[in-house]
């Protein structure tokens, strides 16, 4: 029988695991000959005046003053709701009759939305001043209940 060839990348590799097996044992050894003293004292941390972490305990002189816990909101604070004009105003900046698309320019805030043919009200073409509204679609923002305007 022939015997299973080992070639150079083979040897590195069992070497680095023999190595790593050996630094482990090493490590566990040590462990067991200088076991830590697991006091409760050595794992605390404490907050200093500053909200940095450190291992002394803080100054009591140092402290600042007391904060009072009425004056503390938990929550998230009521969102003040402002009325907005839903209709935007436009002009048709393309509109393909044969497909049934266009797009629409907002006056106000320069953004170019998409519209259908399904969402017009009254009948346009390209250079029309119109009034729309706006909602969420599939691909981003498109103009809804297209009017003249």
């Amino acid at each position: 029988m022939a015997r299973p060839q080992e070639s150079f990348g083979k040897k590195e590799k069992e070497k680095k695991r023999l190595k790593k097996r050996e630094e482990k044992m090493k490590k566990k050894e040590e462990r067991k000959s200088n076991p830590k003293s697991g006091d409760l004292e050595d794992m605390l941390v404490y907050v200093d005046e500053n909200g940095q972490l450190t291992d002394t305990p803080p100054d009591p002189n140092k402290k600042k003053e007391k904060v009072d816990a009425e004056s503390i909101v938990i929550g998230v604070p009521k969102k003040e709701y402002i009325e907005e004009d839903p209709f935007h105003k436009g002009k048709v900046e393309f509109f393909n009759d044969s497909k049934g698309f266009g797009f629409i320019n907002d006056l106000d805030s320069q953004e170019k939305y998409f519209v259908h043919i399904s969402e017009l009200v009254d009948e346009v073409k390209e250079g029309d001043n119109v009034i729309f509204e706006i909602e969420r679609g599939m691909k981003g923002m498109n103009a809804v209940r297209v009017k003249k305007g």
